[in-house]
């Protein structure tokens, strides 16, 4: 399985209201993913936004993927 650079995302307070983006530009990870379930093609998605490489679809995919098997557990104190 390839895993890109997760550097790419980044988490901010103060870009997007703390939502995860690429590389700290005003792009979540969640629009990204929303594009692409919605089945525009990477190309497509790099003529809409000409300052995104193909490594950030990559990376914004990724990161969908590994916060989507996160799972809590719970700590029982005894």
């Amino acid at each position: 399985m390839y895993f890109p650079d997760l550097d790419r995302i980044t988490i901010d307070p103060n870009i997007m209201g703390g939502k995860s983006c690429i590389r700290g530009m005003r792009v979540t990870v969640g629009m990204i993913t929303g594009l692409v379930a919605s089945g525009t093609s990477f190309q497509e998605i790099l003529e809409l936004y000409p300052y995104l490489e193909e490594e950030d679809i990559k990376a914004a995919l990724s990161y969908a993927t590994w916060r989507a098997e996160e799972y809590d557990l719970s700590l029982q104190i005894s």
